[in-house]
């Protein structure tokens, strides 16, 4: 793989859509975690540690990753549309959605700005949280600098629902929805109320996971197709590392 000014490796080897090779390996593991695919949508398993998109630190995203599969599966020439109508932070897993055409790409994007596309999320905490279910309000600013929000008067209101579904020895098992879209806006509203998740050290927990991740599960996605207009209803499994957690 060539490398870029910076020493990055190059994850596209030119503009003409010419992508690296994958490894067996690489190709088996990509293969395993698609949950969903047809010729408009890709719903993917995405582990912690991986980015959806590109950012300042220059590591392969998994939007260019499904290209360089889906052109070396299909054999296809030229450029892989692979557009991505929203994100999941880095220390996060879970279902991650794909457009693999541009209709479908701006059709997702208003639908998402509708509320149209319902999204559940799993958390583990060490502190169980003030009441088994709850609707949480605040009001969010936040830092770019640290890459963090805070509760603050001044800040974008910000509101979800958790339930609690699950216990073990040490750990509570929190279902949230959210009904708005704020930066960090789960890790940090559940820290706040006194369960920061597990693993979350930036929001208050005292230890950091072996992965280095946090113990945040896009658990759940459900939609109309937005070209098929049938309903799409996915789940996420629950990652190996969740002890005494069922799913």
């Amino acid at each position: 793989m060539p490398l870029t000014h910076s020493g990055k490796k190059c994850y596209l080897c030119s503009t003409m859509g010419v992508y690296r090779t994958l490894s067996p390996e690489e190709y088996r593991d990509l293969e395993q975690r698609i949950l969903l695919e047809d010729n408009h949508l890709l719903i993917f398993n995405k582990r912690t540690g991986e980015i959806v998109q590109g950012d300042k630190t220059g590591d392969e995203p998994l939007s260019e990753t499904l290209k360089a599969f889906i052109a070396q599966r299909d054999g296809k020439p030229g450029q892989v549309f692979m557009g991505v109508p929203h994100r999941l932070d880095r220390p996060v897993s879970g279902v991650v959605l794909f457009a693999k055409t541009s209709k479908a790409l701006e059709r997702l994007n208003e639908m998402l700005r509708k509320g149209e596309i319902h999204k559940t999320y799993w958390a583990l905490t060490a502190n169980r949280p003030p009441k088994d279910s709850d609707i949480l309000t605040d009001f969010l600013v936040r830092n770019e600098a640290q890459n963090k929000s805070y509760v603050a008067k001044n800040g974008k209101e910000a509101k979800l629902k958790y339930t609690l579904i699950q216990t073990t020895d040490r750990y509570f098992l929190l279902e949230v929805e959210l009904y708005t879209g704020r930066h960090h806006q789960i890790r940090c509203q559940l820290a706040h109320m006194g369960s920061p998740i597990k693993g979350d050290l930036k929001y208050g927990a005292k230890r950091s996971n072996p992965d280095g991740g946090i113990s945040l599960l896009a658990r759940h996605i459900q939609f109309i197709h937005p070209v098929k207009k049938t309903e799409v209803d996915v789940t996420a499994p629950v990652p190996a590392s969740w002890k005494g957690i069922e799913g």
